[in-house]
């Protein structure tokens, strides 16, 4: 949500030296391939907001992971209610070490 991405927005620009990867993730509904170009994609839009709002490029990247790493059971095969499919369905961030 922009309101979290805004509080991150903060953090970096109070630790100027920090880096961060933006990992986004997918649930197994639909082909591999688009999920992959979707998680790609919500990650990059993640990553131009933060951009936008001053951030320098060089400290921000977007990695879309599709459908791996699932939270839980739900993947291929295996019947997931819809709250099950929604925690696979993330964005989430990891500080990189220069």
């Amino acid at each position: 949500s922009k309101q979290e991405l805004d509080k991150l927005v903060n953090y970096m620009n109070e630790v100027p030296y920090v880096r961060v990867e933006l990992s986004s993730y997918t649930d197994s509904r639909g082909p591999k391939e688009y999920n992959d170009y979707l998680s790609q994609a919500r990650a990059q839009k993640c990553v131009d907001y933060i951009i936008a709002q001053g951030v320098a490029p060089t400290r921000i990247e977007a990695a879309g992971y599709g459908e791996t790493k699932p939270l839980n059971k739900c993947v291929d095969g295996v019947w997931c209610n819809e709250r099950m499919h929604q925690e696979n369905r993330r964005t989430e961030l990891r500080f990189l070490v220069n």
